[in-house]
């Protein structure tokens, strides 16, 4: 059974930790399955930056980062080197511990919280 600890930029939003058998789902698919708010505006494709996360802890339990992720995160709000977008971080181990945090999605457009 996998844990995926969820935090947040908006000090508003308490943290939120998940478990249960994510192998082979994407932190959004996550989100959606447990409520956890994360814009994104492509529906889930990799064609925008909506639904950036930063990966504080399990990096190793992802999928690795591809080149086209990465020309989308370079246009995310404010991307660091533990940026990812969350639609293709995809979980590779039945146990993994992975923390991610949630940029403030204010600065998103469409946002509704």
């Amino acid at each position: 059974m996998a844990t995926i600890r969820f935090q947040f930029e908006d000090s508003n939003i308490p943290v939120k930790t998940v478990t249960g058998n994510f192998l082979d789902l994407s932190i959004l698919e996550i989100t959606e399955e447990h409520d956890v708010h994360l814009n994104h505006n492509c529906g889930g494709v990799c064609a925008c930056s909506t639904c950036h996360i930063y990966v504080d802890q399990g990096e190793v339990f992802l999928e690795e980062i591809s080149d086209k992720e990465e020309d989308f995160i370079d246009r995310a709000f404010n991307p660091r080197l533990e940026s990812r977008l969350a639609c293709q971080c995809i979980v590779l181990e039945e146990g993994a511990e992975i923390s991610v945090t949630i940029p403030d999605q204010k600065r998103i457009i469409g946002h509704e919280h």
